[in-house]
């Protein structure tokens, strides 16, 4: 029985004094319990699975209660930094400080098994994958490409779980919707959507995914309804044809869904699932956004020039504004109080006071704007027509106040010369609240830029894919309520590991530790034989020789797999083509080689298969090589 599985002695830890307690003298579920100057941290692993025990491949709560150790009132507000990794030998306990030291370097050769401050840049490709990047991991310029996660047909737009645990991802030719698992950045299923499905957007309670179907038939035109937890469709409704965006209201009862021919919003009850009303607003709504602050939806017409302001609790139209033509994406400050409604015709923004509903600035911005987003300090303005990023100082909204905006270049070119630009967002905040990653299509880089900065820190160059669109998913504890810290994770393999925390107001340091139990189903799983790429160069030259490297290995030792007659490589260009098959041949103790013909330039896919190991393609990992033209040759 391992200490976090003991209903009976819990530990509590005073400095370097263990002294056991009853479980009735220590509060209820905590595993381990550490108090030092003056913070107790209640430490708890809690099994998802049935049988309560914590066991490799499946998924548990890591929870830490952090409170006054004399009042017990919760410590909110704290970032606390947690890693799971290998326990330290005995008698190495002292050593978790200088572990965490370490971990808090991003050295590559001492991660740890699992970072619970992390997080990934997902890029959306042009072609049918995304990418998953490790920024932390990122040395000298070279990126720690995660994963590919392919898709069947091209994304256009995506939302994530209120966790950050899904992402919906709608694929307009295949009718369907991607569900990915951001735990093992795989696709989870590919979900009917109806005719078109582009926008894609989750009610505020997260029970309802709502995609907007742009059917090529204006009868056809609607919205889908799927439900999140059974991932079936609950309701197909038509609001007429062209686009749509959609918006809730704060506590989910109403969906809004515009569609840009019918020129109207129709507002639906999302309890029962029923159409309430049509609303007109003119005869091109482009852009929604709800300020709860002001209780009012928003809803701009770039044809009409107009923003129309429709009561969320009556459903009437409280306001037009005439704003002039060419306004279009609209969204608020987190507060709710402003909104900044962008004008691609003029190169403008406008501020929308919510208080008065009334527009009380304007001011210039890059050229074409079109989309934005928000950290707690600057909102970020994209121009189609600029490499340049405007960013407007959001002290510096208001009646009777000079914007301020500024501003800073994401790559060498305007990002509509790549052409093919998805509905999501080119622009993503980062973990960090004072820092976005933003796509240049045309470089095929993201960018990262930390406020405070003349130009981006670094870029993240997509090899394999051309980038579109970027958004962060975050696996950094998240604080449940004032004082509990949790995240979920997927455990490690199985054995002792330590559960290194670190608080920095006061500064305490310090590992708890757990046990985590064999999975039957993961060692047979490792007795079968898997592939391991060998591929050094990412990047080859169209219609040079190249080869597809890789090893065979099995068991829990990962023992090389020799002697295999029957290899094949499987391969590709993206996004589809007629696959070629060839032979591999055995070069040394494990490793096999194929010699590949890639002719044209673009990204290549390749999978192994062997009918004696009963290795079926498509069931092991894959890899991706870029073929470039002979002049278009760069340093991977």
């Amino acid at each position: 029985m391992n200490a976090l599985q003991k209903a009976s002695t819990l530990l509590l830890f005073s400095g370097l004094l263990a002294v056991p307690v009853t479980a009735a003298e220590a509060p209820a579920g905590v595993a381990q319990r550490l108090v030092r100057d003056g913070v107790a941290i209640e430490f708890e692993a809690r099994p998802l699975g049935s049988d309560g025990v914590l066991t490799e491949g499946m998924f548990a709560d890591i929870r830490l209660r952090l409170t006054d150790a004399t009042t017990g009132a919760p410590l909110a507000g704290q970032t606390p930094g947690a890693w799971i990794d290998q326990a330290l030998p005995d008698g190495q306990a002292d050593q978790c400080k200088v572990r965490i030291g370490t971990y808090l370097k991003g050295v590559l050769s001492a991660r740890p098994m699992v970072d619970l401050n992390s997080y990934y840049l997902v890029v959306m490709n042009k072609d049918s994958a995304l990418t998953v990047i490790d920024p932390v991991t990122s040395v000298g310029g070279i990126t720690s490409t995660l994963a590919r996660v392919a898709l069947k047909r091209p994304p256009m737009d995506w939302v994530a779980s209120a966790d950050d645990r899904l992402l919906y991802v709608s694929m307009p030719s295949a009718g369907e919707v991607a569900v990915v698992d951001t735990a093992e950045f795989k696709v989870l299923g590919n979900l009917p959507a109806g005719a078109e499905p582009v926008r894609v957007a989750l009610q505020p309670d997260g029970r309802y995914l709502w995609v907007g179907n742009n059917a090529r038939r204006g009868e056809e035109g609607g919205v889908t309804v799927i439900d999140t937890q059974s991932r079936k469709t609950v309701a197909t409704l038509a609001t007429g044809g062209g686009h749509h965006e959609i918006a809730f209201s704060a506590d989910s009862r109403h969906a809004f869904i515009s569609s840009r021919d019918a020129g109207r919003v129709t507002v639906v009850d999302v309890a029962s699932l029923k159409k309430l009303k049509d609303i007109e607003t003119g005869s091109s709504p482009l852009s929604l956004a709800l300020s709860p602050l002001s209780g009012a939806l928003y809803v701009s017409d770039g044809k009409a020039g107009s923003i129309t302001v429709i009561d969320a609790s009556s459903l009437k139209v409280r306001k037009v504004l005439e704003v002039g033509q060419g306004v279009g994406p609209l969204r608020f400050t987190r507060d709710g109080r402003f909104g900044l409604a962008l004008n691609s015709l003029e190169d403008q923004v406008l501020v929308l006071d919510a208080g008065s509903d009334e527009i009380v600035q304007r001011a210039e911005v890059t050229a074409e704007p079109y989309q934005l987003v928000f950290t707690r300090a600057y909102a970020y303005v994209r121009g189609l027509a600029s490499p340049k990023v405007s960013m407007i100082n959001l002290e510096s909204l208001g009646k009777g106040k000079q914007m301020i905006v500024q501003g800073f270049d994401a790559g060498p070119a305007a990002p509509k010369l790549a052409g093919d630009l998805p509905l999501a967002d080119g622009l993503a905040q980062a973990r960090d609240d004072g820092a976005v990653f933003v796509v240049n299509p045309v470089d095929n880089t993201t960018y990262f830029y930390m406020e405070g900065m003349n130009a981006p820190m670094t870029g993240y160059l997509n090899r394999g894919h051309t980038s579109r669109a970027a958004r962060v998913i975050d696996r950094s504890m998240r604080e449940v309520e004032p004082g509990l810290f949790s995240s979920r994770v997927k455990l490690p393999a199985p054995g002792r590991f330590d559960i290194a925390v670190l608080l920095n107001q006061p500064k305490v340091a310090h590992c708890f530790n757990a046990e985590v139990q064999p999975n039957k189903a993961m060692a047979a799983q490792r007795s079968k034989p898997r592939v391991e790429f060998l591929i050094d160069q990412p990047q080859v030259i169209a219609g040079a020789p190249a080869k597809a490297r890789f090893r065979i290995v099995q068991g829990g030792g990962e023992q090389p797999r020799a002697g295999i007659a029957d290899l094949r490589v499987r391969y590709f260009q993206a996004p589809a083509s007629r696959p070629h098959e060839v032979a591999a041949v055995e070069v040394g103790e494990g490793i096999y080689e194929a010699p590949l013909a890639l002719d044209k330039a673009g990204a290549y896919y390749l999978h192994v298969g062997s009918a004696s190991l009963g290795m079926a393609f498509g069931t092991q990992p894959y890899a991706s090589l870029r073929a470039v033209a002979a002049q278009a040759q760069t340093t991977p």
